[in-house]
């Protein structure tokens, strides 16, 4: 058998790796069983997912992996066919207007008028939710300085950066105080500088209590999550802290690109000791034996492309889980 073999997706949490470690706290988003069809199409398959007060919960997949089906349905733009969604003790069947009311979100395509300044659009937001007044300058101001925006609520949208449009998003999405924050994709079109203010700012939310759940392609975003759900042909296929899902690979993985991928399987197999797993172009082992990179070398000759041995990362967790290689361009 593979050190790699798929685990079959189990019906409760308890048999997904990383799920003994959830929070403690009581969950302000709270997922059972659900599952989605778009006709024929199994886009979601029986998902649970719990996220407290002052965790970032990143769900990680490829391309038609079921997250943004999750997400719509988490924020209320889909009605649910089955199983149960809760936000802060809300059903979202019984009540969506109840929680969209405790949630926020920022959706991939930025939401922003362009056109207006930063007050002006907070100022917009603020009344699609009853406010105004002083109630409304007073959640406008404290929005603004918990983003750094403190000096730019006169600038029209237009004239800002790409994160400080992202950061503009996320006081919009605060002013009416919500329990739990959504992000679809929130880091779509960001340089690594704006990448790495839009996580801070997410740090700081969830310090303040605020259960923050996104949605990612990018394993280095990802990485950073306190917890990570993985998601693959519409199932949760593991969930846990990164770090203790990198873990369970063991100290290191093999991996080889060659021309002959059966032939370097099977050299790893019968010479090495090993289990290989052939993954797209690459043959991937768990190896902690920094010598068989050069008994491989030499064995495979000019057929050998690249031979890597290194700790694992989340990649190689998503091969472990599913089988696949982690590709966003397909599925």
């Amino acid at each position: 058998m593979s050190l790699f073999t798929i685990s079959p997706a189990a019906s409760s949490d308890t048999d997904i790796p990383g799920s003994e470690e959830k929070s403690l706290a009581a969950p302000l988003c709270r997922v059972q069983d659900l599952s989605h069809r778009y006709g024929d199409l199994q886009a979601l398959r029986d998902v649970n997912l719990d996220v407290a007060g002052g965790e970032i919960v990143a769900v990680l997949g490829k391309n038609g992996s079921g997250k943004s089906t999750l997400f719509r349905l988490l924020s209320t733009l889909m009605p649910i066919q089955s199983g149960r969604v809760e936000i802060g003790g809300v059903d979202a069947s019984g009540d969506p207007l109840g929680v969209r009311s405790k949630i926020g979100i920022i959706f991939q395509s930025p939401s922003l008028d362009v056109q207006l300044t930063v007050l002006e659009n907070l100022f917009c937001q603020g009344a699609l939710y009853g406010l105004s007044g002083q109630e409304l300058d007073q959640r406008c101001d404290e929005v603004l300085e918990q983003f750094g925006l403190a000096d730019r609520g006169q600038e029209r949208c237009k004239t800002l950066s790409g994160g400080l449009k992202r950061r503009v998003e996320l006081a919009k999405g605060l002013l009416h105080r919500p329990q739990v924050m959504l992000l679809d994709e929130p880091s779509t079109g960001l340089d690594p500088a704006a990448r790495l203010q839009l996580w801070q700012a997410l740090e700081d939310l969830a310090a303040s209590g605020v259960a923050v759940l996104l949605t990612t392609h990018l394993m280095e975003e990802a990485d950073k999550a306190s917890r990570l759900v993985l998601m693959h042909d519409g199932r949760k296929v593991a969930e846990g802290r990164p770090a203790s899902l990198r873990g369970e690979l063991g100290g290191g993985v093999l991996t080889v690109v060659t021309e002959n991928l059966d032939t370097a399987a099977d050299y790893l197999r019968r010479e090495v000791g090993l289990e290989p797993q052939i993954v797209g172009r690459t043959v991937r082992a768990r190896c902690d034996d920094p010598s068989v990179v050069s008994r491989v070398a030499e064995a495979l000759g000019e057929s050998l492309e690249s031979i890597t041995l290194g700790r694992p990362s989340l990649e190689d967790v998503f091969v472990a889980q599913t089988g696949d290689v982690f590709d966003v361009t397909s599925g």
